[in-house]
């Protein structure tokens, strides 16, 4: 041992007998080492697996957080575009809010979270930056039903921004175009005239658009016109909308409205053209 210590004189002996046995000792080893392996490659799929499944709970939460923030955008600027037009009337308006489409299938009717503890009335318009959605039918404390334009029969005096020509439009039902009737078929009306509303019944304030007319079918044998329109406020596009509270008996301003609803602008040599308040 001394001599070994010393003079390292048993190394070769070492270094043959290690060779002789390495190997057998990497096969003694290879279960260990394929019981390790396999282990770690099943706690680290175990592993990846729970991460996934996390990343995409978090994919999902941040997708409706993202639909969310869109959503407040678009009623954040629908709130302002309310706002400039509270501005703009001389009338008391109240902000409301479409709480659900009831599914009757025979009317077209909102419910709204405004009734006559807020001063809500029968009759009272309501509308949008756009125009006209409707008027209130049913009215509770606390809500309040709308029947909107597209209601079967449901019917608003306008009259036609370009040559103020007088008119009745009435709905038709759900999907279906509004309607001018009673119109002789020389009636000055055109594809793309603006109507708003005429003011001569005391429920809608003047000046405030209502439809477009899409469609004239005219028919010279009995002397009639099938006249067919669109809405111009989109009724299913926001949830917040204005109530006016109008009333020409007591509103000393309401006749101002008319004067400044249609402003004449010319486009083009011999042609007039007008642009109704809510018409964008």
């Amino acid at each position: 041992m001394l001599i070994d210590f010393r003079f390292k004189a048993l190394d070769p002996i070492r270094n043959s007998v290690n060779w002789i046995l390495r190997p057998l000792e990497y096969v003694m080893l290879t279960p260990r080492d394929a019981f390790e392996a396999s282990s770690e490659y099943l706690t680290t799929r175990s592993t990846l697996d729970k991460e996934n499944q996390v990343m995409k709970v978090r994919q999902a939460e941040l997708s409706l957080l993202a639909n969310q923030s869109e959503f407040l955008l678009i009623e954040n600027q629908n709130l302002r575009q309310l706002m400039d037009l509270q501005k703009q009337v001389s009338f008391k308006t109240l902000p409301v809010e479409i709480l659900f489409n009831p599914p009757n299938p025979i009317s077209q009717r909102i419910v709204i979270n405004r009734g006559s503890s807020d001063g809500l009335k029968l009759g009272n318009p309501i509308a949008n930056d756009a125009g006209i959605l409707g008027q209130v039918v049913r009215i509770y404390d606390h809500s309040a039903e709308v029947s909107l334009l597209e209601d079967r029969d449901f019917a608003v005096p306008v009259q036609v921004a370009r040559n103020g020509l007088r008119a009745a439009v009435f709905g038709a039902g759900r999907g279906n175009p509004l309607e001018l009737r009673y119109l002789p078929v020389a009636s000055d009306l055109e594809v793309g005239d603006v109507l708003i509303t005429s003011g001569i019944d005391g429920v809608y304030p003047p000046g405030f658009a209502v439809a477009v007319i899409s469609r004239i079918e005219r028919n010279a044998d009995q002397n009639s016109s099938n006249v067919f329109c669109v809405p111009v406020s989109p009724v299913n596009r926001y949830r917040q909308a204005l109530a006016f509270l109008y009333d020409p008996l007591w509103d000393a301003k309401a006749s101002a409205i008319t004067n400044k609803s249609v402003v004449p602008t010319t486009n083009a040599p011999g042609r007039r053209q007008t642009r109704a308040r809510g018409v964008q």
